[in-house]
């Protein structure tokens, strides 16, 4: 989900409250100047974002917010307190072992869902609870020899045969396969690119997770929809509200849709801290993975029937920040970098 600034000369607009205001600005630049700085910001971009989870629009009928230039400083300019020693040779070894060994497990399990495929489109459309079962048989085995995964709050976890959403901070790659040690049968939402991965994409296909293309208003639309639907049929969905991984592991502020979904539906918020992740394979290290534990903090449902989907977003964020560490609760009002 890339979104580069558009950068540009003269006077700037800023939109505020549904008027436009125009404030002064440096005399205007060479061409070459222009071309340079252009050049320059598009580059910074660039390499502020990285490619991750998809968040819903803000609120059920608009599209995702776009705030490149705070997430991109954020990223940018991590404190000391939350930065990591360097990898080390042993670190990229174990990293590149956790996928090899990931990949080997997922082709005979993949073969396992493609069989079974027909039978549960046709008896279990929605839910797919065999295709989850063997989710969570490839995640659990994979981590299970490089981390391990310990569960705080256990009893808060819904009945799996409830609809809730859960909501989660989001700090690595190794998030996913960390919630799936909850064996809960949630469907999460990704960008459609991502189903056309091999093996790994095709299996989440199968499973019924959801696709979105950010981009496109029609497909978050539908997203929303489809998210209705699965909740409507007791299908739990998980959403990551940042919108994106943090690369300094500082939890960013909340996107609204995740909320909005949960509140048309009246559906319990079910919220959960992600503990050590970041710390293992943080956002833009993939190649390295240090030792370590996860944990995970399930907090008690929020109920959302009859409230706004702003107070409980508030309310899910003070309960997944709660846990974390306070070097690591960024400002609510400061968006993580959205992605193309």
């Amino acid at each position: 989900m890339l979104h580069p600034a558009r950068m540009g000369t003269g006077p700037r607009c800023a939109r505020s409250s549904g008027c436009v205001t125009f404030q002064p600005c440096r005399p205007f630049p060479s061409a070459r100047q222009t071309m340079q700085q252009a050049s320059m910001q598009r580059w910074q971009n660039l390499v502020a974002y990285s490619s991750a989870s998809i968040a819903m629009p803000n609120e059920g009928n608009e599209p995702a917010e776009v705030r490149p230039m705070q997430g991109a400083q954020t990223a940018a300019a991590p404190s000391k307190a939350t930065e990591l020693p360097p990898a080390g040779l042993i670190d990229k070894i174990r990293a590149t072992a956790f996928f090899l060994w990931s990949l080997l497990l997922a082709v005979p399990l993949f073969a396992t869902m493609l069989a079974m495929a027909p039978f549960v489109v046709a008896f279990d459309k929605f839910r797919r609870l065999a295709q989850h079962f063997v989710n969570n048989l490839w995640a659990m085995a994979s981590t299970w020899p490089f981390y391990g995964v310990e569960i705080e709050g256990r009893e808060n976890l819904p009945p799996p045969e409830r609809g809730v959403v859960y909501v989660a901070n989001h700090q690595s790659f190794l998030d996913i396969y960390s919630l799936f040690h909850l064996q809960r049968p949630f469907k999460f939402i990704s960008k459609t690119s991502n189903f056309i991965i091999p093996i790994v994409g095709w299996s989440m296909f199968l499973t019924g997770h959801v696709m979105l293309n950010r981009m496109d208003r029609r497909s978050q639309m539908e997203c929303l929809k489809d998210c209705g639907a699965l909740l409507a049929k007791s299908a739990p969905v998980l959403f990551f509200p940042e919108g994106t991984r943090s690369r300094t592991r500082v939890m960013a502020g909340f996107k609204k849709g995740a909320f909005s979904v949960a509140v048309k539906a009246g559906v319990d918020v079910v919220p959960i801290t992600l503990i050590g992740t970041g710390d293992l394979m943080p956002s833009g290290g993939e190649g390295a993975m240090r030792s370590g534990r996860v944990r995970i903090v399930v907090h008690p449902a929020i109920p959302t029937k009859g409230r706004d989907a702003s107070k409980v977003c508030d309310e899910a964020r003070i309960a997944i920040a709660s846990a974390l560490p306070p070097e690591l609760v960024g400002s609510a009002s400061v968006m993580a970098a959205d992605e193309s």
